[in-house]
């Protein structure tokens, strides 16, 4: 005989339908536990993306068909210095008018402040170590116009804040060798008013500066750059690439030799930036080719629809492809995973887009 409940139909019905409740609420909170998809707006919708020009048919190997130009995120006063950093899946920009970093998260792909009153930071990139290292243009207080390092427990370390017993005037931008020398640019711009930092005495002149990595020792080396601005190296680490920002009558990026012993041998002229072009940050892919911050300099000559964006030109100093963006573009960095996605810190902007390459740092 049977002693089990009676189990009539209804009841049956009743705990079907809250199983199947059960499972949906499940399936909802997993859903709701998922990465939040992408925020991120093309500028067009059409592939190619017409924003990204062919000047040269190698660039059709780097360009990817169907990937758009994205923006990211908008707000901010001047955006500079972009750093990727892949163990935490998120991007750090400079907001230099407004004195802070900001964080741009893939995950949720949400903009917010890494770090207030930022010193006016500029440049930023990583050591070896994968600590972060960022050029504080100026500062309202006694810190500041130094090059300084956020340890793994948030200490700030500074690296460099004077030479010869002067202070520096606005260091500018920054890139780490596979020796662990930290090499960084130093003109005036930020000192030059009280909007990107403070108005200051100019007390050095336009250097691109070396740290040594066994004694942390400074060393200028070089002295005859009117605005030098973005710099980075070849994939070989054998050749510096500077840019000089107020040559006359055009902005150039110098190609420079550099020694096993840290110091620099024969310079080039690589790159002008013809036609009313202002040059800015810059980073090396792993095939040598260069990713230029690109706008119009200010001329009222200057076709600005046409300059502003990111310019490429190959190893032997040829422009080989463009990708036209609605500001002016102040720097680049490459990031990803597969270290394939290009971001563009632009004015008040962050746009990104996938590339057929990977960063020099990358390979």
């Amino acid at each position: 005989m049977d002693f089990s409940p009676l189990t009539t139909t209804a009841d049956q019905s009743r705990r079907g339908f809250l199983k199947q409740s059960l499972a949906v609420s499940a399936t909802v909170a997993a859903i709701g536990a998922l990465p939040r998809l992408s925020s991120a707006q093309p500028l067009t919708q059409r592939y190619p993306d017409p924003l990204v020009s062919v000047l040269d048919d190698s660039f059709t190997q780097i360009r990817i068909f169907n990937a758009s130009v994205e923006k990211l995120a908008s707000g901010m006063r001047w955006a500079e210095g972009p750093v990727w950093v892949g163990d935490g899946r998120y991007l750090l920009v400079s907001d230099i008018g407004n004195n802070r970093t900001m964080r741009w998260d893939e995950v949720t792909g949400q903009l917010s402040v890494y770090r207030e009153h930022s010193n006016f930071s500029n440049g930023m990139c990583r050591d070896r170590q994968g600590r972060l290292l960022v050029c504080e243009g100026s500062s309202t207080t006694t810190e500041g116009r130094r090059v300084a390092r956020t340890e793994y427990n948030g200490r700030i370390t500074v690296l460099a804040d004077s030479f010869e017993g002067k202070p520096f005037n606005s260091p500018n931008d920054t890139a780490c060798k596979r020796d662990g020398s930290i090499w960084f640019t130093d003109p005036t711009f930020q000192a030059e008013s009280n909007y990107e930092g403070q108005k200051v005495k100019q007390e050095q002149p336009f250097g691109v500066y070396r740290i040594d990595p066994s004694n942390g020792k400074v060393s200028r080396v070089i002295d005859d750059l009117a605005g030098p601005n973005g710099l980075c190296f070849s994939p070989d680490e054998k050749t510096l690439y500077v840019v000089e920002g107020r040559a006359k009558p055009h902005g150039l990026i110098w190609a420079i030799a550099v020694n096993e012993d840290g110091t620099l041998g024969e310079r080039r002229k690589h790159i002008e930036g013809l036609d009313y072009a202002a040059i800015d940050g810059i980073k090396c892919d792993e095939s040598g080719n260069l990713w230029c911050g690109w706008g119009g300099n200010g001329d009222p000559k200057a076709d600005m629809e046409k300059l502003d964006g990111v310019r490429v030109f190959n190893p032997q100093g040829n422009a080989i492809g463009h990708i036209s963006l609605p500001e002016r573009c102040a720097n680049v960095c490459f990031g990803g995973r597969e270290g394939n996605w290009l971001f563009m810190a632009s004015s008040h902007s962050l746009y990104s887009v996938f590339v057929n390459t990977r960063g020099a740092t990358f390979a």
